[in-house]
């Protein structure tokens, strides 16, 4: 049998085990999810995830308070989604997350281990405009299909 494409190979364990932990969430709440996909601006989502009626979740995750600290990129995922969610590993301190920087106004809270996760902060809903919706639904898909097909012909996994 085929094996999706490993996420996080040059991250900590940890950060792979919460995205594990985040996808089965989200799989129990109908969202099928990818981790890290490209955006058009250039950066990369942690994991990106699909709802029913096409809303998108972009979720970065953290595993230390440094690697908290020293992101100033992660606004640039809010126009490439629906909802925003940070998602941190048990144990992690949680107190910056009300700070205004990290946008508690906005941004969901997800603590996770491999097992699941758990929804501490609802992320608020704000849609994409319906023409940056279809561009990213349907790179959603190609990557999805990209990576499927590079399970079942390892000779094609170079297309992600």
């Amino acid at each position: 049998m085929a094996t999706a494409l490993p996420c996080f190979d040059d991250a900590p364990l940890i950060a792979a085990d919460v995205a594990r932990g985040v996808a089965r969430l989200f799989w129990q709440h109908d969202l099928v999810a990818l981790c890290e996909v490209p955006l058009g601006n250039g950066r990369r989502a942690d994991i990106m995830a699909l709802d029913g009626k096409g809303c998108i979740t972009i979720v970065e995750i953290k595993v230390s308070r440094a690697d908290l600290r020293g992101d100033a990129k992660w606004p640039e995922y809010l126009d490439y989604c629906d909802r925003f969610c940070w998602a941190v590993p048990a144990g992690f301190a949680l107190e910056p997350f009300d700070e205004e920087h990290f946008r508690p106004d906005c941004a969901g809270l997800i603590v996770a281990d491999r097992y699941g996760a758990e929804m501490l902060r609802q992320p608020t809903h704000r849609p994409m405009p319906g023409a940056r919706r279809k561009v990213e639904t349907l790179r959603f898909g190609r990557r999805a299909a990209q990576r499927l097909l590079g399970s079942l012909d390892p000779g094609l996994a170079g297309l992600d």
